[in-house]
């Protein structure tokens, strides 16, 4: 199973604020680990929300908004997208990551899609544009 693990804004890292070489070797370390095991598909840090935008959906309408975000708590200052075998591997990995920021954080897991999660209404004329797509995506990387 592929989960998002999402390392959840601070007003700290909303401000900038960027970590130390300690915490920047302790993450790097963490990461080598899940590389090495397996586990790491993707993980990224994410600059302050001041530097994001939102686009809001209403039928045909769009509407741009500019950061910063005020909701510090509904924000992700970055994420990893990782290959487990339940979440009770995921949630075990979490336990082992060195807390990623100074102070107190919170770190959320979320199960991916997967196709077969869909059911019928995911044709097989959507599955065959979708694996086209990912093929795509792979040879790009």
């Amino acid at each position: 199973m592929r989960v998002m693990v999402i390392v959840k804004a601070t007003k700290e890292s909303e401000a900038g604020k960027m970590p130390g070489t300690e915490l920047l070797a302790a993450m790097g370390n963490f990461n080598e680990e899940l590389v090495k095991a397996g586990v790491m598909l993707a993980g990224e840090g994410l600059h302050p929300s001041a530097r994001g935008k939102r686009v809001r959906f209403s039928g045909e309408q769009r509407t741009v908004t500019d950061g910063p975000f005020t909701e510090t708590k509904e924000l992700i200052a970055g994420f990893w997208l990782w290959q487990v075998k339940s979440m009770e591997e995921a949630i075990e990995w979490v336990r082992r990551c060195p807390n990623p920021m100074e102070g107190e954080s919170e770190i959320e897991i979320r199960p991916v899609f997967e196709a077969e999660d869909f059911g019928a209404e995911f044709t097989p004329e959507l599955r065959m544009q979708e694996e086209r797509l990912r093929a795509e995506m792979d040879a790009r990387a």
